[in-house]
């Protein structure tokens, strides 16, 4: 689910000659990271929703943010269809999530996350809202 709204946010139009790889920007990892945690939280609880108006802003927060660093097109299209880049995101965003007591097969667990996130006005929680 926020996967295309990720790409669109890191669409971007400028040159990043000096710039460190987009795989090495924690801010931008981060908030992949989070979006990812919000996106199985949101799965794995019935209880919890996306919120998806602050998911676009969210994305287009992210887009201004990369053409800000001068991240291109090209660069970012290349990071984010990496199966690599993509195996390493979800992988950080698993060892998250048992980090926080998340079980597979457990919906209470992710309830028990989701709200923990939405209280603490996460970037992950931001995404999320409980019913």
């Amino acid at each position: 689910m926020f996967r295309p709204l990720i790409a669109a946010a890191l669409l971007a139009a400028t040159p990043a000659a000096a710039l460190e790889p987009l795989s090495q920007n924690a801010y931008v990892n981060d908030r992949l990271v989070q979006a990812r945690v919000a996106d199985l939280v949101r799965r794995g609880c019935p209880m919890i929703n996306a919120r998806l108006i602050r998911a676009f802003s969210e994305a287009r927060a992210l887009k201004r943010y990369a053409l800000e660093q001068g991240y291109s097109e090209t660069q970012i299209d290349a990071f984010l269809d990496s199966r690599e880049e993509r195996r390493r995101i979800y992988e950080k965003a698993d060892r998250y999530m048992v980090d926080k007591g998340v079980v597979n097969g457990k919906p209470d667990t992710f309830c028990r996350l989701g709200r923990d996130e939405i209280a603490r006005q996460t970037v992950a929680g931001s995404l999320l809202s409980a019913r």
